[in-house]
């Protein structure tokens, strides 16, 4: 079990930023033991309670008065809890049919919404802790110190739902949930791909791999994956001697008993190899946001398809999500490709990892835009902006020449369904785009 601690620790980590079940159980407790901890101290240091002036407290042995706060405190957020959630579960199913079910994801990463329900229930658990302090027997006691914290979590509560039902307002806005989901892509390339791109872009490609099939190792579960322990398996090919092709990249779909990797040295893989190898994958129902860039992608693709369909009929939605799609595309272009083949010692390939380059990042973020998007001039007109925008920022042949033609296909396109005024800046931008493939390839020359 040693062995799988690291993926299991990154899996945790990653839950911890997301879902509504650990930041608010964590805040529910710390205050509960605090409200306990609390009128537990008062008890023992009575002097606590003269800091709390009379005026907003008179009788500090009135246990009655003491009980019917707390109560009465704990009553009320518990009904504005499930008000919470009634408005948490309206805005997610109003997202998910809208925009699409995929983004379910951000949403219950969302920290303000999780603080709400922490902040809620750890009232609740405050008094309810402190309850029991406030009694007539043996003696009367009510711990006034501890009361007056509870009404202030009253008064915190009050203007947290006002907040939170301001920031629910604004987070179910379709421009607020594709930034949101475009930061947090962001985020992931900037930890995949931290060095920033120097030198010419190097092709991802499965050339030069052994030819040999080698002993497969084959999946125990069925799912997706989300997370490679690439140096593990590292170290695990260096310290056994062997060379480790993986098949599947992170974000395939894995069923049960596929090949997941193989091992070009038959004779040294063992069943404790092989358990060992495979307990640096992590495999679950739903794609997530640790390593998977195209995730990213997707979610926004499919927020433009919803927007672009007869149904809704939105093209401003989808030229929102263009834009930030190319912000994505950017942000990959201007970073080093994560390596793929790792070499130990120099010259000797131990480790192959499929990963996803600029070029089919591009596929997947316009494809099925291109495809949807035929007699939509304004969308077509946007993307060829949005290439246009990230040729910008490349300066090598080959990826220009990737997007010039992803342009061309637009153009092609709209072609058959537009009329040809509309298609005049469309050409206009082509024109452009060829340009700039045919500029860096004179540059090129030059040097």
């Amino acid at each position: 079990m040693k062995r799988h601690q690291p993926v299991y620790l990154e899996k945790v980590v990653y839950n911890l930023r997301g879902g509504f079940l650990v930041r608010p159980l964590i805040i529910a407790i710390i205050l509960g033991c605090t409200g306990a901890v609390l009128s537990e101290l008062e008890e023992t240091f009575p002097q606590i309670s003269n800091l709390v002036p009379h005026a907003l407290f008179p009788s500090h042995l009135d246990h009655q008065v003491a009980q019917t706060i707390l109560s009465t405190i704990a009553g009320s957020v518990m009904t504005v809890v499930s008000i919470v959630f009634a408005i948490l579960l309206m805005s997610l199913t109003l997202a998910s049919m809208q925009f699409s079910p995929r983004i379910i994801v951000s949403f219950t990463k969302d920290r303000v919404t999780q603080w709400t329900l922490g902040v809620f229930l750890g009232t609740f658990s405050y008094c309810l802790s402190a309850l029991p302090a406030a009694r007539s027997l043996p003696a009367p006691f009510a711990p006034v110190a501890t009361i007056s914290g509870a009404m202030l979590l009253a008064l915190v509560c009050v203007a947290w739902l006002l907040f939170f039902i301001h920031h629910i307002s604004q987070s179910i806005s379709v421009n607020y949930i594709v930034d949101r989901i475009a930061t947090e892509t962001e985020s992931v390339i900037d930890e995949m791909m931290p060095i920033p791109r120097r030198g010419h872009r190097h092709v991802l490609t499965e050339e030069g791999l052994p030819t040999e099939t080698g002993a497969p190792v084959l999946s125990p579960v069925s799912g997706y994956i989300r997370h490679i322990d690439i140096d593990r398996l590292m170290r695990a090919a260096v310290s056994h001697k062997v060379t480790i092709v993986v098949t599947r990249r992170v974000g395939h779909f894995v069923p049960a008993g596929v090949q997941l990797l193989h091992v070009t040295n038959p004779d040294k893989l063992t069943p404790a190899l092989a358990e060992e190898l495979v307990g640096q994958f992590d495999i679950g129902p739903t794609r997530t946001l640790q390593q998977d860039i195209e995730f990213g992608i997707l979610q926004i693709v499919d927020i433009a398809l919803r927007a672009i369909s007869p149904a809704v009929n939105d093209p401003s939605t989808a030229i929102s999500c263009i834009d930030h799609l190319s912000r994505i595309l950017i942000r990959v272009g201007s970073r080093e490709e994560s390596p793929t083949r790792f070499y130990n010692p120099p010259g000797k390939l131990r480790l192959y990892v499929p990963l996803l380059g600029l070029d089919r990042l591009v596929h997947s973020a316009f494809d099925q835009i291109r495809s949807y998007s035929k007699g939509d001039a304004a969308v077509s007109l946007r993307m060829l902006r949005a290439l246009t925008d990230v040729s910008v920022t490349v300066d090598d042949t080959e990826t220009r020449g990737m997007l010039a033609l992803m342009g061309r296909r637009i153009l092609a396109g709209s072609e058959s369904t537009l009329g040809d005024d509309e298609l005049v800046e469309m050409r206009q931008r082509m024109i452009r785009l060829d340009k700039l493939a045919t500029i860096q390839t004179s540059e090129e020359g030059q040097l």
